[in-house]
């Protein structure tokens, strides 16, 4: 590996990687100490505790989302199985698990965004859609039984933020059934509501935002054609994504949330970095691109005056399994560190 030295009035040095700190673009109508300074909870087997969670404080981390699932056998199946106890899922996706770990987040001052799924079987949620209208009909009542529920679990355990949804990039052309929905999950649940949609073709094509408190993007945007890209060729590759979010935001007048955003630990993260590792067809471990992107993230995206918060996909309660493996986690990496510092801000 060949360690980039970027040279800038201040350095941090991280596990062997130097790189330039952060020096804000722009002054935020948005305070930096008010954002969602959040990363993706993985869900375990093992209960939580307060050691898990003062894991995260000490990365100056104020916010998690949650995630449990519903199932489709497949992406024209109008039927969602779903799984509300720890009997056959784990403890973490249980009503059970999400209740408690919400609690002991919140007694140490870490709030909770509820973020449902649907798995599809040897599928994507996007590709989800159906035959005829009478199947919509029944997906959407399904759907509307499913989420029902965790917007009534929200409620319960006063969950600060909820997802309406996630990447379900062929429905929300439906318009109408969506704004039925987000109407009956505000009659049961009365925090804030968000919908995260999938960067590439969907964000800029959904109408129902005015009917949200914020728009949520699963922000896997490419920073590079090619691997090995400086911090100032990734920073630069973000001036795209960047304009056409901030027209969304004064379109829509809400600010903006990257409910998704992260690269894993390779060299050719940053061209694609909604691809999963087991999808790769080569693996070049490389902590420096991971790294590298995190700052031309921070460098170019965290003090704009139209994003709220931001979570990064993932971290592990109990740890990684392994530190150098492919995964996305910026856990035990020099990735971590540049979340921590610029959290701190």
């Amino acid at each position: 590996m060949i360690f980039r030295k970027i040279i800038a009035s201040s350095l941090i040095v991280c596990a062997g990687l130097v790189l330039q700190t952060c020096v804000p673009a722009e002054s935020s109508s948005i305070p930096v100490a008010s954002k969602h300074k959040g990363v993706c909870w993985v869900a375990g087997r093992e209960e939580v505790t307060e050691k898990e969670i003062n894991e995260l404080i000490k990365h100056n981390v104020n916010w998690i989302s949650q995630t449990p699932f519903g199932w489709q056998r497949d992406a024209s199946t109008s039927s969602i199985r779903t799984n509300f106890s720890s009997e056959r899922i784990w403890w973490g996706e249980s009503d059970e698990g999400i209740s408690k770990t919400t609690a002991i987040a919140l007694k140490s001052g870490v709030k909770t965004l509820l973020k449902p799924h649907l798995w599809v079987r040897n599928g994507w949620p996007g590709d989800i859609v159906m035959k005829s209208d009478t199947a919509w009909q029944n997906w959407f009542t399904n759907y509307e039984r499913f989420i029902i529920h965790y917007a009534e679990l929200a409620e319960r355990n006063k969950i600060e933020v909820f997802c309406i949804g996630t990447e379900l990039q062929q429905t929300t052309k439906r318009e109408t059934e969506w704004r039925t929905i987000i109407s009956k999950v505000r009659t049961v649940y009365s925090g804030k509501l968000i919908y995260a949609a999938n960067f590439h073709e969907e964000y800029e094509h959904i109408k129902f935002w005015d009917a949200l408190d914020y728009i949520g993007v699963q922000a896997y945007f490419s920073l590079a054609d090619k691997k090995d890209a400086t911090l100032q060729e990734l920073i630069k590759k973000w001036n795209g994504p960047m304009a056409s979010i901030e027209r969304m935001h004064k379109k829509y007048n809400k600010p903006v949330m990257f409910t998704e955003i992260g690269y894993r630990n390779d060299a050719h993260a940053a061209i694609e970095p909604w691809t999963w590792p087991r999808d790769l067809k080569e693996i070049e471990i490389s902590p420096e691109t991971q790294a590298l992107c995190y700052q031309a993230f921070f460098q170019s995206v965290w003090n704009k005056n139209w994003l709220t918060g931001v979570y990064f996909w993932k971290w592990y309660p109990h740890g990684p399994r392994q530190v150098n493996e492919t995964d996305f986690t910026p856990q035990g990496k020099p990735a971590q560190k540049i979340m921590k510092d610029n959290f701190a801000k």
